[in-house]
């Protein structure tokens, strides 16, 4: 894939001349993280709760997970016209619009009367976090010189992975003690909070400039990665009204499209999403691990609590408390992570970190009805080790593997692939558990063995999954400047 027509290296992502950034970027940055907290948390806050929304509104376990599988499609249609976004529009009105949104998806979800209702508000909430965490990873790698990336990309990588691992203990602490629908309640005027707080103090720090938006881009895009997760949801589903291998099938066609229409149209400089970026080798292999991360992050969030409630048969709270130390795990051991990736590069932490992460997975094919809960603790604690020393240095050499004005799109594909593929992983997991424990319940085995059976089967596909990251740890490798990768020509 090579394109020489060069491109020019605008304002609004030029390197940082300093390698400490003033007052004013220190503070940007911290607002957008305490923001990009608040709405990544809702990613997972509905994996405790699924049991009892199952319950109280009459729906399988399929339909329950488009709750949080909704939410992720949602995001990975939305974040790659946040590449235009960023380059279009000034920092300040992106931020209040991602917080404005998730606000409004918020209240809707909080008075929602039903299932749909619901759903509905899980989609206007995922409009806004799509926003604002490619908007957080921009302004990041324009403003901070290359020498403290790593430690800043830890803290990044607290908010995108503690706080999904957290997403289940709180929800689970609510639902202890009230409705489901308090989750959203008690969030409201946290998100409102942000919104007005990051109105009155976040200011502008791009130049926005005039970009073409491609709305076929959109349309192809939206086709591509609905079909396909709508037809992984399905597959489990016997028989059904649509034929999953339908959606699968216009999917990858639409994907297909889309691709080559952002070749077509990066020659002009004018791709929503800029595919010159996977002409590093290095941003390539850590989109390869961080699609498998993610796979294995959100598949285990939400096969963890059902398993915990259903075969152990655990309460919400005890579920959800089981899983805090595990997101307190990633959330101590990121900003470590950062200081070590600053000092020796990536390759060292990723390949341990993927060996970790198999190795866990291997083990929780071994779980069942008679397994102690102190099992899944240790298990899911171990993988949250295993992932905390792979998501900084993904982000980190990944995006720093770009020529600077390519950091909004690496940005926007970076978080495309991570919502695709925690949407696959979702949809995965529990299609092949539900697929399992239907066989066997069909021969009469009780539902606690034949959940557990669907689980261990579940956990298998991503054990297998997991051991495609460790070869890729490998070519993996720390970027030498961005003075230096911004020397590149263009389409190398």
């Amino acid at each position: 894939m090579t394109d020489t027509a060069p491109i020019t290296l605008p304002r609004e992502v030029a390197p940082a001349a300093n390698a400490n950034t003033d007052a004013r970027d220190r503070l940007v940055i911290r607002l957008l993280l305490v923001s990009a907290f608040v709405v990544i948390l809702n990613e997972t806050i509905m994996g405790v709760a699924l049991p009892a929304l199952m319950d109280d509104l009459s729906i399988t376990a399929v339909a329950a997970q488009w709750l949080t599988t909704a939410f992720m499609l949602t995001m990975a249609v939305v974040i790659p016209i946040t590449g235009f976004l960023l380059q279009r529009f000034h920092t300040r009105p992106v931020f209040i619009t991602a917080m404005s949104l998730f606000s409004t998806g918020t209240l809707i979800a909080a008075v929602s009367p039903g299932f749909e209702m619901l759903l509905v508000g899980r989609v206007v909430q995922a409009c806004g976090t799509a926003i604002m965490m490619p908007l957080l990873m921009t302004t990041v790698m324009t403003l901070v010189a290359p020498a403290a990336r790593g430690r800043t990309m830890g803290n990044i990588s607290i908010v995108i992975s503690v706080a999904p691992a957290i997403g289940p203990t709180i929800s689970g602490i609510i639902l202890s003690v009230l409705d489901w629908r308090w989750m959203f309640i008690l969030v409201l005027p946290i998100a409102l909070g942000s919104l007005a707080l990051g109105a009155a103090r976040v200011q502008n720090v791009t130049s926005p400039r005039v970009t073409h938006f491609d709305v076929f881009s959109v349309v192809l895009s939206a086709f591509g990665f609905g079909g396909l997760i709508f037809g992984l949801s399905n597959l489990g589903e016997g028989a059904g009204t649509v034929n999953p291998w339908i959606p699968l099938s216009v999917g990858a066609l639409a994907l297909a499209g889309f691709v080559l229409r952002q070749l077509r149209l990066q020659r002009s400089d004018s791709a929503l999403l800029d595919l010159r970026t996977f002409t590093s080798r290095t941003f390539t292999f850590s989109i390869v691990m961080l699609a498998i991360s993610m796979m294995a992050l959100f598949g285990t969030i939400i096969l963890l609590p059902i398993y915990m409630q259903t075969v152990l048969g655990l309460e919400a709270l005890t579920a959800g408390l089981l899983l805090l130390p595990g997101g307190l795990t990633m959330g101590l051991l990121a900003p470590f992570v950062g200081r070590l990736f600053d000092r020796h590069g990536p390759t060292t932490l990723l390949v341990l970190g993927s060996t970790i992460v198999s190795v866990v997975f291997w083990s929780m094919t071994m779980l069942d009805e008679n397994s102690s809960f102190w099992m899944v603790l240790a298990a899911h604690v171990a993988l949250s080790v295993g992932l905390a020393l792979l998501f900084t240095p993904l982000f980190t050499a990944g995006l720093a593997s770009l020529r600077p004005q390519l950091y909004s799109h690496g940005s926007a594909i970076v978080g495309t692939v991570q919502q695709v593929a925690g949407a696959a992983g979702t949809a995965l997991f529990v299609t092949v558990m539900s697929s399992q424990a239907i066989i066997l319940g069909a021969s009469g085995v009780s539902e606690t063995v034949a959940t557990a059976s669907g689980i261990q089967t579940a956990f298998l596909y991503g054990a297998i999954i997991s051991l495609f990251a460790i070869p890729a740890a490998f070519f993996i490798r720390r970027s030498t400047d961005a003075v230096a990768a911004d020397a590149m020509p263009a389409g190398h």
